[in-house]
């Protein structure tokens, strides 16, 4: 489905419903919003593992503009910000109901700003492996260093410059990147997930450049307007959004629930699925 919100095109897909049968009348269920990272990704990451979260909530995943099957425009708009006030105006859009907002990796960047700047619409919030700014760029390249093979330090220099060319080179980034994003990567079985993925080059390389706004945004002092209850998931061994940045997170909003996963990289989806949806779905409970 496509909705024409703002300047621009965002697609976006339901799964679950929104009314169940409760005795003799229809109960409404929470709505979440899932929101991709990169950027230069899309929503598909997400499927079939999210399907775990309809058993209580109605799960909305969406692209980016930009990326995905979104709308492109203009590229000079594929920024935080305008992601921002493009998930706003797609909740609008769908109901303007509060959402349980679940940002992954870049989309926790979004989700924070967004829950800051529209406290009212976010119920719950989680961000899953994510950071609030842009130090975790210099982090990781330390990081890298440290554990990264001569190969994954090549290719990612191409994030770092904003090097990209076509989106068969950003496929066979993730190739050579697999085993540092997942604890448990298995090569072959990601084959299917990276054919099924639109990825966008040029939107990942307009964030990571040298003058890329994610070099350059800091959420910070923002974080105090967050008015929803809050969940932090991080991986005690990312690489890329290392736990010292939740632990920081957590640090600026007192209430918050923090949790790392010790056996979890970047991809908790793919080294702790039980842990990441039981978590989830025991915050939203209550």
């Amino acid at each position: 489905m496509r909705a024409a919100i703002r300047d621009t095109e965002i697609y976006f897909d339901i799964d679950g419903p929104g009314l169940v049968p409760d005795g003799p009348a229809m109960r409404e269920r929470p709505v979440a919003f899932a929101i991709h990272g990169g950027p230069g990704g899309d929503h598909t990451g997400f499927k079939p593992g999210y399907a775990a979260l309809t058993q209580a909530m109605q799960v909305v995943y969406f692209d980016h503009r930009g990326q995905g099957r979104s709308a492109r425009g203009d590229p000079d708009r594929w920024t935080l910000d305008e992601n921002v006030e493009d998930m706003e105006a797609l909740r609008r859009h769908l109901g303007g109901a509060p959402i349980v907002s679940i940002g992954t990796s870049y989309g926790g960047m979004v989700a924070m700003a967004h829950a800051a700047r529209y406290p009212e619409a976010v119920s719950h919030l989680v961000l899953v492996v994510t950071a609030a700014h842009g130090g975790f760029i210099p982090r990781a390249q330390q990081i890298l260093a440290e554990r990264g093979t001569p190969a994954q330090q090549a290719i990612c220099a191409k994030v770092w410059s904003g090097g990209f060319e076509d989106e068969a080179e950003l496929k066979r980034y993730y190739r050579v990147m697999g085993p540092l994003y997942a604890a448990k990567h298995d090569p072959a079985k990601s084959e299917d997930g990276l054919a099924r993925a639109i990825h966008s080059p040029e939107a990942l390389n307009r964030a990571f450049k040298p003058d890329g706004f994610l070099r350059r945004f800091d959420l910070r002092p923002e974080l105090a307007r967050i008015a929803a209850p809050t969940l932090i998931l991080a991986g005690a061994l990312d690489w890329i959004c290392p736990p010292e940045f939740s632990e920081e997170i957590h640090a600026l909003m007192p209430g918050s629930r923090l949790v790392i996963v010790a056996e979890s990289s970047h991809s908790m989806r793919v080294d702790a699925p039980e842990r990441l949806f039981g978590e989830i779905l025991a915050f939203v409970a209550g």
